[in-house]
């Protein structure tokens, strides 16, 4: 059984929570009510990404990696080319700039196109199935939006969903990826019978998960507290997610918690002076680049 947090973990945890407070500037939430879904999706795509909403979309997207472990084919992977498991904060850091790059710089810019080709020279080294693609580009789409909802300073508007669920779609059609549903409730229902249907417990889903779990602990906390902050990375992670990581459910209190804090942290996100200018992660300090990279540097040697 893992330890219990103490009440001192919790608020160190929520102290971190709130390390990101950014209110969103009205003038992007305005500028994002007022543009087509369809036709804008790329510059709605940045604004919700890097301007609104910059801390929830981070958050939900390191925990979204949790869910593609609990399906044993591609843990298995993930754990045998060493990536995760050797190299796990380079792998961190070379996934979130691709990503970043394609949504800074949308997917038709000479830089988004690069990043996208070389996450296709990355896949083509191994056998992967496209329905493991369809679901895994399913949780770029839906576990932002999920998270907005249960925690943002305000849920998405349904313009903004498409939008993002367009943009993803467009990235998913440039990685060669097939049968991509052009409905937003039908990729919806895919993803949710997906899990239903491929999420198992394996231990190769426990090891690239513990991983992870310590890679993101250590952001922010010293190693000897790793044991401590566990939990409360676990509590974010639903059931069905925890049983397939080997995982037991976290005590009530907990999750109640960090439920509350984040909610608080949206709340008071909103009532803090305005951010100026887009948060962009391209920019942020790595340690796997210390000065710097390029584009073709990002991912294995």
């Amino acid at each position: 059984m893992l330890p219990e947090a103490s009440s001192g973990t919790i608020l160190s945890f929520t102290v971190i929570l709130c390390g990101g407070l950014i209110r969103p500037d009205t003038a992007y939430t305005q500028e994002l009510l007022q543009l087509d879904p369809l036709a804008d999706h790329c510059r709605m795509t940045f604004l919700i990404a890097t301007c609104a909403f910059p801390f929830d979309v981070a958050r939900s997207l390191e925990l979204a990696l949790f869910r593609t472990y609990a399906v044993p084919r591609i843990s298995a992977l993930l754990r045998s080319t060493g990536e995760l498991t050797e190299r796990t904060r380079k792998r961190y850091d070379d996934t979130d700039l691709l990503l970043s790059e394609i949504i800074e710089h949308g997917y038709n810019s000479p830089r988004g196109k690069a990043a996208i080709a070389n996450i296709n020279s990355q896949h083509a080294r191994y056998p992967i199935r496209n329905e493991d693609y369809l679901y895994v580009l399913s949780t770029f789409v839906y576990e932002p939006i999920r998270w907005i909802d249960r925690y943002g300073y305000r849920a998405l508007q349904e313009s903004e969903r498409l939008a993002w669920f367009y943009f993803w779609h467009a990235v998913g059609e440039r990685m060669h990826i097939q049968d991509i549903p052009m409905d937003y409730g039908e990729f919806e229902r895919f993803n949710i019978a997906y899990e239903s249907a491929r999420f198992r417990l394996a231990q190769s889903n426990r090891d690239v998960a513990r991983q992870t779990s310590d890679l993101l602990l250590g952001f922010y906390l010293p190693r000897a507290l790793f044991a401590l902050g566990r939990p409360a990375i676990h509590a974010l992670l639903d059931a069905p997610l925890l049983s397939a990581l080997g995982i037991p459910p976290q005590p009530a209190w907990l999750r109640w918690s960090l439920t509350q804090a984040l909610r608080v942290r949206g709340k008071v996100a909103a009532a803090l002076p305005l951010h100026q200018r887009p948060v962009l992660r391209t920019r942020l300090r790595r340690p796997s680049y210390p000065t710097g990279y390029t584009l073709d540097e990002l991912g294995p040697r």
